[in-house]
């Protein structure tokens, strides 16, 4: 009786934990477009003073094997209004490569609600790379720093 109750927990475990096949990599892709959250700046007080940021935007290529291609770094406002094209034409990231693209603290433009649109793709599939902002601003002698990871709105087919 007590092996049954051994058992039936063990065949569901099995039933239902997804399997990943040998020389494949758990959450591998072709490409992706991405939204990155950043902030040119934000509210303090309450008088909503805004307070300024630098906004670095880092793309990180974190495969040991594959190179990516980036394709398109498009900066968009809070109302969604394209800002500014980092990108005319593609860049390579080899393995293990960053890049960044820098909003300087005195350009407010894009506002609170500012994000950035990241194409990359790749030959075969492979790791994702880690896109996000890192937020940064001084003000008199408080410092504010954050990140915001990008979220994938599109995978390639």
């Amino acid at each position: 009786m007590k092996i049954k109750y051994f058992i039936v927990p063990i065949i569901i475990f099995f039933l239902f934990t997804p399997h990943v096949q040998a020389g494949t990599l758990p959450g591998a892709s072709k490409g992706q477009t991405v939204y990155v959250p950043a902030y040119s700046h934000i509210y303090i007080g309450n008088r909503e003073t805004p307070y300024l940021l630098a906004v670095t935007l880092s793309i990180r290529n974190i495969s040991l094997s594959t190179a990516i291609t980036i394709s398109k770094v498009d900066y968009h406002d809070t109302q969604g209004k394209l800002l500014r094209p980092f990108i005319k034409d593609p860049i390579e990231l080899g393995p293990l490569a960053s890049t960044r693209y820098v909003i300087h603290r005195d350009d407010a433009d894009g506002g609170s609600g500012a994000n950035f649109i990241v194409r990359w793709e790749a030959k075969g599939k492979t790791n994702p790379p880690i896109i996000e902002t890192i937020m940064i601003g001084t003000q008199s002698q408080q410092g504010i720093s954050f990140t915001s990871r990008g979220e994938v709105i599109q995978e390639k087919e």
